[in-house]
């Protein structure tokens, strides 16, 4: 797909949505996302022109008593499972680049531990520790952010949305219903499958 020319505006009007808990890896299409305390990952590999993004909530998540939790859903297995999605296309862990987004404040909830801190914190450790280059990232801070990837080019825009109560409550509001969708059993039909 021919980008060339198009305003970050367009090029968001043609990108594939990553939703909280999602991850996706193109060669052609945009990947956007939308973040609150969240932060999502963008990894490139610039000799295969492809790479892809991540958008998780919490840096991880620990199983219940009765093991329902889904802890794929968490950051810890998001980052293996977009590196991992990266490798079995062809990427090569040598060449990966990345940026960061999110972990911004944009509800102050009292007391309570600061999600964007320890997912930001969570996002610089693991790329350290797997001594992938963190070429640049826009993180903490009281903004909402919007986040558009090509992962052809690995370029990122990101755009700082000033929180205001609005859309604050629709951040969150999708925020909360993907942290319950993660206590919520599976129903009986659904197959799990375990990764190994």
């Amino acid at each position: 797909m021919d980008l060339t020319g198009l305003s970050p505006r367009e090029i968001e009007r043609l990108a594939r949505n990553v939703h909280p808990g999602a991850w996706l890896i193109d060669s052609e299409k945009p990947l956007a996302t939308l973040l609150g305390s969240c932060v999502c990952v963008c990894l490139h590999d610039p000799q295969l022109k492809r790479g892809g993004i991540n958008h998780f909530l919490l840096p991880d998540i620990s199983r219940s008593r009765d093991g329902e939790v889904d802890a794929l859903l968490s950051g810890n297995f998001a980052m293996e499972a977009l590196l991992n999605g990266l490798l079995t296309r062809g990427a090569k862990k040598a060449r990966l680049q990345a940026k960061a987004f999110g972990g911004g404040t944009i509800i102050e909830v009292g007391n309570t531990l600061n999600i964007g801190q320890r997912n930001a914190s969570f996002a610089k450790e693991w790329l350290s520790r797997e001594n992938i280059p963190l070429l640049s990232s826009d993180l903490l801070g009281p903004w909402s952010r919007k986040i558009v990837f090509i992962p052809c080019s690995g370029d990122a825009f990101c755009k700082r949305q000033v929180t205001s109560m609005a859309n604050a409550e629709v951040i969150a509001r999708e925020e909360r219903a993907y942290a319950e969708t993660l206590k919520r059993k599976p129903p009986a039909s659904e197959k799990r499958i375990e990764l190994f």
